[in-house]
């Protein structure tokens, strides 16, 4: 594939990371961060019904070190993906904390428990400007479901691809806590 069709299929790509969501339960900020690109709905949670869940732990790198020096960096963008596995049953988000190096709350993506349906999709964005979270910032994933599900796929894409050269890789989600799941 040509650089520039290359280049024009990873814009066209970024830009839906950008779409607009008129959900409500999500927190409103301006750019460089995005609301995610899926409607979610607000669910009430009753925590009596709840049979399984989990707190997922995702590394995200706003930049990365080149070369033989901390002094140069490459700012990365990142998609964080959470993606619902289950062919019948929604999850529920329940919350999507982003923290720095330092481990200070920078951002919570969600103002409220949400519902992501059966086989959905949704992401969350941090724009390659924003180097707020440093090279070891995180994100802290908080899902639950009423049902027996199968584990949601949880991970982030950071990419730079400025100039001639190009850098993508994935961030998995690491497990912390969990309860109703088979081991």
């Amino acid at each position: 594939m040509k650089l520039k069709h290359y280049l024009g299929f990873v814009g066209a790509i970024a830009g839906l990371s950008l779409t607009a969501c008129t959900t409500p339960t999500v927190s409103q900020r301006q750019p460089p961060f995005s609301k995610p690109s899926t409607t979610l709905r607000a669910v009430p949670v009753d925590k009596t019904k709840l049979v399984m869940g989990q707190t997922l732990y995702v590394p995200i790198y706003s930049h990365i070190y080149h070369f033989n020096s901390q002094d140069r960096v490459m700012n990365l963008s990142a998609t964080l993906s959470v993606r619902n596995t289950d062919l019948t049953n929604p999850i529920i988000l329940t919350s999507v904390r982003y923290y720095n190096t330092e481990g200070q709350l920078l951002r919570q993506d969600l103002t409220g428990p949400v519902e992501l349906k059966p086989l959905a999709s949704t992401d969350f964005f941090v724009a390659a400007n924003d180097d707020s979270g440093g090279a070891g910032a995180n994100f802290i994933v908080e899902w639950v479901a009423e049902k027996k599900v199968y584990e949601p796929v949880v991970e982030a894409v950071m990419i730079n691809s400025s100039s001639a050269q190009g850098i993508s890789f994935i961030s998995p989600a690491r497990v912390l806590k969990q309860f109703g799941m088979q081991n």
